[in-house]
């Protein structure tokens, strides 16, 4: 009886559970990023992961589940514990922490920025990209070291949510119209976080005089 040539029977890498989950979750970002939903079939996601496509219904499900997961795991910033973020002034802080951010945007490219704007998405997408904005605000204010408690932390929570749209902004300025570089992006985000911090804790101030 004749063999087959070993090379021409499939191999798939063994990785565990959640790296192949990423695996699949990275590739279907780049898909749906690139095109318009209707138009990114489970077969490609497969196809650009190198994974067979029942693997996908295993690890994730339908289609929809998938561009959910995906938009989750494309808009969730990674805990400042991963990172090493400079201390000091705030300024200091400031440019680390937008630093980190941008390397958080890079990572995705331009996939970054045709999912996380959120235009035209349904309720449940929009959740994630609120629940996402919510914690980045969190991090932010972790990262430059805010300490204002209860209504204070509410109120720099909004401003840095607000700085967020900025940053979304930058993205597509530099990723998408190439109209500012990486360095421009940088120096701009930090400049604009700064001052909404220090604002923040004046407005925060500010109430805490009227309360006394």
């Amino acid at each position: 009886m004749r063999t087959m040539p070993a090379a021409s029977t499939p191999k798939w890498n063994r990785l565990e559970p959640d790296e192949r989950r990423t695996q699949i979750l990275a590739s279907a970002v780049r898909l749906f990023g690139d095109k318009p939903y209707a138009e990114v079939s489970m077969s490609d996601v497969a196809a650009s992961a190198g994974v067979a496509r029942g693997l996908i219904h295993h690890y994730i499900g339908s289609k929809r589940d998938l561009y959910i997961e995906s938009v989750r795991f494309l808009v969730t910033v990674p805990p400042i514990e991963d990172v090493h973020l400079p201390t000091g002034s705030l300024e200091e802080r400031a440019r680390g922490s937008v630093h980190w951010l941008v390397n958080v945007i890079e990572t995705h490219g331009t996939a970054w920025v045709s999912m996380a704007s959120g235009s035209g998405v349904d309720e449940q997408i929009a959740q994630i990209l609120d629940e996402a904005d919510d914690l980045a605000a969190e991090r932010v204010l972790d990262a430059t070291a805010f300490d204002g408690r209860n209504s204070d932390r509410r109120i720099a929570t909004s401003a840095v949510r607000a700085f967020g749209g900025m940053v979304k902004a930058a993205g597509r300025e530099w990723l998408v119209r190439g109209t500012l570089t990486r360095e421009q992006v940088e120096t701009l985000l930090t400049d604009v976080l700064v001052t909404v911090l220090s604002t923040a804790q004046s407005m925060t101030s500010a109430d805490d005089a009227e309360r006394s």
